[in-house]
């Protein structure tokens, strides 16, 4: 059992939380969700993603859609990212867009790797990853859907190099006004893809064993911690998750010792998506790792407001983060209060386009 948490029975979705100094007014947090409206060339924020933040800030936090570390991150077109200086810019105006409201926001670090393609990279260079194993599947460019390539395995004098990406983005982060920073170790992309034995088939210090396969995500977080108190700093994982055709041979073993190898470090939140969202199927029990892990445990996964609250209740969860209900439901809190009805998000709207389905969702008021 994490060592923060709270008595259960007498908490709900509604009670405030704390990640260090940091006081949120209830536990309903929203998801991160790549919306793929950054405005290009420069993968920068504009003001119509300032207004889509704002009007969410009613959430206990916000976690921004995955904005990528660096160029050669990149794996989506017109994703933001958090590595020049007109980025930073245009995420201080959301920033403050948001703080305006009285919300309070992190950012998810991001690097796709084998998740991308050349047509995405700079001089179409080959996606990078653990091992040269070609995913199957197609990559989305801005010239539609192209089978994915075979990566490039990452050399092992390349690692720093991927390290001080994030640590840069860590401090690009707090330069444009976060509250804090979130750690995309999940759902197939460079962080995972070292994880994960499907995808790990090194010899090196960076594969083999748990301890080699976690080796990444501990030097990542280590450097953003050079710039982030602990407490404002989270990771997300996705065990059983098989989305960007990601595997592993004991999901249950493996993602154990990542909980414990994250504990000791101070860290605000383990973020874990629980469940495969390709399929909806659900094997593991999620308490092993929410036991391992000696910080908070933010659950995510399918959640609507009557099992978001059954976790908090029950101890099995400390915030649970909610995706779909919040790109169509802005004034989600409120919502859940009174029991209102939840409008119908457009799938047709998710990826690319202006601020129709982004924007427009009608509030109670």
């Amino acid at each position: 059992m994490s060592s923060n948490t709270e008595e259960s029975t007498s908490i709900d979705l509604f009670s405030p939380i704390a990640l260090g100094d940091l006081k949120l007014p209830n536990r309903i947090i929203m998801a991160p969700l790549t919306r793929n409206r950054a405005a290009m060339p420069g993968n920068v924020p504009q003001p119509m993603n300032a207004t889509y933040y704002a009007q969410r800030a009613g959430a206990g936090l916000i976690i921004t859609e995955a904005s990528q570390v660096s160029p050669e991150g990149i794996g989506y077109p017109a994703t933001p990212g958090m590595h020049s200086e007109e980025q930073v810019q245009g995420w201080l105006a959301v920033n403050d867009a948001v703080h305006a409201k009285g919300g309070r926001i992190f950012m998810q670090l991001w690097y796709c790797g084998r998740i991308s393609h050349p047509d995405l990279l700079p001089d179409s260079q080959q996606p990078v990853s653990a091992s040269a194993i070609r995913p199957e599947g197609d990559a989305v460019t801005y010239e539609g859907l192209k089978p994915f390539v075979e990566p490039r395995a990452l050399h092992t004098d390349e690692m720093p190099v991927i390290v001080d990406q994030y640590r840069q983005a860590a401090r690009c982060a707090r330069e444009a006004g976060f509250d804090g920073v979130e750690v995309h170790s999940a759902n197939g992309y460079l962080l995972d893809q070292f994880l994960r034995d499907g995808t790990n088939q090194r010899d090196d210090s960076y594969g083999g064993s748990l301890e080699n396969r976690t080796r990444l995500l501990r030097e990542v977080l280590s450097a953003v911690l050079e710039t982030w108190n602990p407490a404002r700093v989270g990771v997300r994982i996705s065990p059983e998750n098989s989305f960007n055709d990601i595997r592993d041979s004991d999901p249950p073993a493996t993602f154990r010792f990542v909980s414990r190898a994250l504990s000791g470090m101070g860290l605000g939140y383990l973020h874990v998506v629980e469940g495969d969202m390709m399929t909806g199927e659900r094997g593991m029990d999620y308490r092993q790792i929410r036991d391992q892990f000696d910080g908070y445990y933010m659950a995510n996964c399918g959640y609507d407001k009557a099992r978001g609250q059954a976790a908090i209740s029950g101890g099995d969860a400390d915030m649970v983060s909610f995706g779909k209900l919040y790109l169509a439901n802005p004034d989600l809190v409120q919502r859940f209060k009174t029991d209102a009805d939840l409008n119908t998000p457009d799938p047709d709207t998710f990826y690319g386009g202006d601020e129709k389905g982004y924007t427009d969702y009608p509030t109670l008021a």
